[in-house]
């Protein structure tokens, strides 16, 4: 019979070598035998642990503690265990147990870390890796470790110092890299981010988690076709890494590159409807999908934003006390847009109007200052300018807590830039999901969400975990003060000197097969006429030429306008006869600038917000006529016009008269009813009521 101590050598080279089957099997036994014998349980209980037999480990480790309460070993496996099972709090116990026996031991003082920061402690994981660094200053894992942990408290820069400091340890270490990566990313250094990953991705090559984070990179720097390759890459090396699923399929709309694509998209629905995790519900919305669709993926979404912040949550255990019925309301806006951006053109005369009523302003930024006439006019609407552009989610959680407000408005959602976990911290007493995000934000942490009864009808309710409050007007609203000046000749902006020019401006993951076949139908009914497009690049126009010419269009019936500067581009909108809108996601901005320079817009009310905007829009203008009931009809319109000067010419003088003298422009009352329903919902909150369609 083999002696005790080489029995354990064996089981632990065992659990060393990726066998912890064979580890178990003969740990089970040999505890049997030496049932006094705490190693003997401890090893058992890490093989039961790498088998995924998670509560048999507990209780392995559990005897193990038993038999050796002193053993600083033991009380950090059994810790590890008891955090990857979710109990953070009995995990944290252990350690700090073992950390009054172990003072200085730096695996006692990382686990304590991880610890920590799974009860929401996150300063005190800081410290705790920190002094793991200074115990043993080569602990590479409690650099990478200090690294995550400055970054989850804005500190970008101590969080790229201290990868940095991993990598001169272990030059090359892909966790190293991957962190040093997210430092970069946060600081807003995506080519030198891409670049972290790039060497990752050689570094570790079996690892889809690179080229997926060099995918996000890349489209930060618009380099779409290499993100589609990249997110593509990781995939390949990961097919249930679902979250480059859905890049992919959203980078693929945006290149216009359709190969597949229907398949694809059946694929992405059917991880949604599995409720896998990592679905981004933005680019979800472009999907040929139903609301009840995004809801699952949205709350799906907001689960695991939750699983990241509750404990955080948990721990500042914020005071939402009701404001003062007779103060003015003190209202924020949290938008990664109040600069030079779409949410500040929509916004900004609006702001300006609102100051006026009984309300207190607060804006918070969270991009960097850029200096923008539409900056500066917000800073000048606001109360109170907050620049958080430089803070973590809980930065700007305390940020927005220490304001004492009586209502919160996301203007981000889930958009590119937003920071949701902020709001998941609950900073202020009512939250609302207004404007910027078209669907359901799915999140317990949500209140509200403003819309029209155009844009989100009653029968759309129930597919929205927020109460609706409806505006007696459109809920989007615009900016008034704008100018729309005369526009180069056709001939200057790439259109022929006659002929009518239908206008699609909206940025190109709009369109799809069924919406350019809508618009080629027209063109190839009326002769002579020209769909004007917004330019994509990466190869995206020429596809889409191809593409009209394989459906019997001449190509060169498509142009192709340059983005422009806001101005400029208004301008263009005057040489447009109509609009042709897009599906399932409409144009939202785009309608709104449209109508405003006098081109009307056609459309088709889908059945998700996201395709309704313009349809809301239309009717708040007072022409409901151009909401199409189908694409058969949408055609047939279209066509009509085309072919009648006199009808088009009446269509440009309505919408220029509708403008005027409507409601869906005057930002003054606007205002008004805005106000008016923030203070019902503070109202609610300050009666004790919970939240409720607000009507």
């Amino acid at each position: 019979m083999h002696d005790l101590a080489t029995l354990l050598d064996r089981i632990a080279e065992l659990i060393a070598g990726g066998r912890a089957d064979l580890a178990a099997a003969q740990a089970a036994p040999l505890r049997a035998r030496e049932p006094r014998d705490a190693e003997a349980a401890r090893l058992h209980g890490i093989a039961l642990f790498q088998l995924g037999r998670v509560a048999e480990a507990i209780a392995a480790l559990e005897a193990a503690l038993a038999l050796a309460p002193r053993s600083v070993d033991v009380l950090c496996n059994l810790a590890s265990v008891r955090l990857a099972a979710g109990d953070s709090a009995r995990a944290l116990e252990a350690l700090e147990t073992a950390l009054l026996l172990a003072p200085a031991h730096p695996a006692v003082l990382n686990g304590l870390g991880n610890a920590r920061r799974a009860t929401g402690d996150l300063a005190g994981a800081r410290d705790a890796y920190a002094a793991a660094t200074q115990a043993q200053p080569g602990h590479l894992g409690a650099w990478c470790n200090l690294a995550a942990a400055e970054l989850a408290l804005g500190d970008h820069a101590a969080g790229e110092a201290a990868a940095r400091h991993a990598l001169a340890l272990a030059p090359g270490h892909p966790e190293a890299l991957f962190v040093l990566g997210h430092a970069l990313a946060a600081e807003r250094r995506h080519a030198e981010a891409e670049a972290a990953y790039a060497m990752g991705e050689c570094a570790a090559p079996a690892d889809a988690r690179f080229p997926y984070q060099r995918g996000l990179m890349l489209e930060e720097q618009k380099q779409f076709a290499r993100a589609a390759e990249a997110h593509a890459r990781a995939l390949a090396l990961d097919p249930q890494l679902d979250a480059a699923l859905g890049q992919l399929v959203f980078l693929r709309r945006q290149l216009c590159d359709w190969r597949d694509l229907d398949a694809l998209s059946a694929r992405l629905r059917a991880r949604v409807a599995a409720g896998a995790p990592g679905l981004a519900p933005f680019g979800f919305l472009a999907e040929p999908a139903s609301a009840a669709e995004q809801l699952r993926c949205a709350r799906t979404h907001a689960a695991s934003i939750e699983r990241r912040v509750g404990a955080l949550r948990a721990r500042n255990a914020w005071r939402n006390a009701p404001g003062d019925p007779h103060a003015p309301l003190r209202v924020g806006f949290v938008a990664n847009g109040f600069g030079h951006h779409p949410t500040a053109l929509l916004v900004v005369a609006f702001l300006e109007a609102l100051r006026d009523e009984a309300v207190t302003l607060h804006l918070f930024s969270t991009a960097p200052a850029d200096g923008s006439v539409l900056q500066q006019r917000l800073q000048a609407a606001a109360h109170a300018w907050h620049d958080v552009h430089a803070v973590s989610s809980a930065g700007l959680a305390e940020a927005i807590h220490a304001e004492r407000l009586d209502v919160l408005l996301d203007l981000d959602g889930y958009c590119a830039g937003a920071m949701p976990e902020a709001l998941a911290l609950r900073p202020a007493p009512v939250q609302v999901n207004w404007l910027a995000y078209p669907g359901t934000l799915g999140a317990p942490w949500i209140d509200y969400v403003i819309a029209d009864r155009i844009v989100l009808p009653e029968s759309l309710h129930a597919q929205f975990s927020e109460a609706v409050a409806w505006l007696p007007r459109c809920f989007q609203p615009s900016d008034s003060t704008r100018d729309v000046a005369t526009p180069p000749s056709r001939e200057d902006c790439g259109l022929p000197a006659t002929g009518v020019v239908y206008a699609c401006l909206n940025n190109s993951w709009k369109l799809d097969p069924a919406t350019f076949e809508r618009m080629l139908a027209v063109l190839r009914a009326v002769p002579g006429s020209v769909l004007w497009l917004l330019s994509a690049g990466d190869g995206a126009d020429e596809r889409l030429r191809v593409e009209a010419a394989r459906r019997g269009v001449d190509a060169r019936r498509l142009v192709f306008a340059p983005k422009l500067e806001h101005a400029a581009y208004l301008a263009r909108y005057r040489h447009a006869d109509l609009f042709l809108d897009t599906a399932p996601y409409g144009a939202h901005t785009t309608a709104s600038d449209a109508l405003w320079a006098g081109c009307p817009v056609l459309t088709v009310p889908g059945a998700t917000f996201a395709s309704r905007v313009a349809a809301s829009l239309n009717h708040h203008l007072g022409l409901a006529q151009l909401n199409a009931a189908d694409d058969a009809a949408f055609v047939a319109l279209a066509v009509r016009l085309g072919h009648d000067p006199d009808a088009r010419r009446a269509l440009r003088e309505a919408v220029a008269s509708h403008r005027a003298t409507g409601g869906l422009f005057d930002m003054r009352g606007y205002a008004r009813d805005f106000a008016a329903l923030l203070a019902r919902m503070a109202g609610r909150h300050r009666a004790g009521l919970a939240p409720a369609p607000l009507h």
